[in-house]
């Protein structure tokens, strides 16, 4: 950068210098010195001769952007702000555009880490859709950004008010907590692009359909990568950092969830029934329940050879293991279904829920409150087939040794 003229960077630190110029004169030397190759860069990307207004138009009004750094590194707010009300509403033309980009961030950051958690957790592609309820507040917010700058966004009240908050957590600057923390910025990009990339072949894997949103992920992995070590020099950039931030944190704490979650289900020891998906299922305690197919078996009915309904008997595999399912009962004071455990021993009753009115009556839904009723009878009856081989009750052999007692 020439100093032989005045530039862009050189007018727009000269204000910042005067924002400043209640503190320490080495401190804000200090300063500038940090932030001055951010707007070397920035006038070099605005081409020749750049504008001041260009430089204002990407990080705000040198006042705000010496607020901005004024709180990054714990230093007390300018005594003029506390007391001139007018400093903070300066601009008020647009003040309702700029609100509304802020929360509109704001939103868009609960809803991206809201979203990325439910994914995670369940590793499936339908509850990123709700991020298209997100998006379009998002895409106004930033639209608002591109046009206005952030200079109206950062004279808002509640954004003063946060700086000053930060600020008086930040009073040492040279803290090295802080300042590690500081040094770790690059790599916290390359780590939320990476975990984009790798939930995104991750969803791939366990959805074909996932294949039309990789691209995003990786399209995302590369925004986040060019924008998270230019936020210093361009604060537009939040509103894409951010919430892609935001994303991969619920994102990262939805996969430790479901990795505990699936640890604790392995937990349970190694007698454990695969189903054709190869997905262990697990009941009550930790039992492995039956399955017919991709689906739970929650009650098996059994016929003699004269097609009457067994009841009371106990199912084993060759193994004797017990081919258990859950069992539900009604709770009698609330009307509700509940599990009552696993056990192999068939059938249980059928649980028929709904709701009534005061004579009793379970037509149609004006009832005043539920009900739960367990049904004994066999809901179907079984033909068996003529001629089919009835052995003696002399040829089943009896149970080497019972693996459980009857209930």
């Amino acid at each position: 950068m020439s100093t032989q003229n005045p530039t862009a960077v050189r007018v727009y630190l000269a204000r910042v210098r005067s924002a400043l110029a209640d503190l320490p004169e080495s401190e804000v030397e200090e300063i500038l010195e940090d932030v001055r190759p951010h707007l070397a860069e920035m006038e070099a990307e605005l081409g020749e001769h750049p504008k001041v207004d260009a430089l204002i138009e990407r990080l705000g009004s040198p006042e705000s952007y010496a607020a901005e750094l004024r709180a990054s590194g714990g230093y007390p707010p300018r005594p003029a702000e506390a007391g001139d009300k007018t400093t903070v509403l300066k601009v008020k033309t647009g003040i309702g555009g700029a609100r509304f980009a802020l929360w509109g961030l704001v939103f868009a950051v609960g809803g991206f880490a809201l979203f990325g958690f439910a994914a995670a957790v369940l590793i499936r592609v339908e509850p990123l859709l709700g991020l298209l309820f997100v998006a379009p507040v998002l895409a106004i917010s930033v639209v608002h950004v591109v046009r206005r700058g952030v200079a109206p966004i950062a004279e808002l009240p509640e954004v003063v008010k946060l700086r000053e908050i930060v600020g008086s957590f930040h009073k040492d600057r040279n803290s090295k907590g802080l300042n590690y923390f500081r040094t770790l910025k690059p790599a916290w990009w390359v780590l939320c692009a990476a975990v984009l990339v790798v939930f995104g072949l991750l969803l791939v894997l366990r959805e074909t359909e996932a294949v039309l949103l990789l691209p995003l992920m990786l399209l995302a992995a590369v925004a986040v990568v060019w924008a998270g070590p230019k936020l210093k020099g361009d604060r537009r950039l939040l509103w894409l950092a951010v919430p892609i931030s935001a994303f991969v944190i619920g994102g990262m704490l939805g996969g430790a969830g479901a990795a505990v979650d699936l640890i604790a289900k392995r937990s349970y020891g190694d007698n454990s029934y695969n189903t054709p998906n190869n997905h262990s299922n697990y009941g009550y305690g930790g039992n492995p329940l039956l399955m017919y197919g991709s689906q739970d078996v929650e009650n098996i009915y059994a016929f003699d050879g004269e097609g009457k309904p067994l009841t009371g008997i106990y199912l084993y595999d060759e193994d004797g293991r017990p081919l258990s399912t859950t069992r539900y009962a009604c709770e009698k004071s609330t009307g509700e279904k509940r599990k009552i455990g696993d056990d192999n021993r068939y059938p249980r009753p059928q649980i028929e829920r709904g709701v009534q009115d005061g004579d009793g009556n379970r037509d149609g839904y004006n009832g005043y409150r539920s009900y739960c009723q367990e049904e004994t009878e066999v809901p179907f009856s079984a033909a068996i087939p003529k001629g089919a081989p009835v052995p003696p009750s002399s040829s089943v052999p009896p149970p080497s040794s019972p693996t459980q007692p009857p209930r």
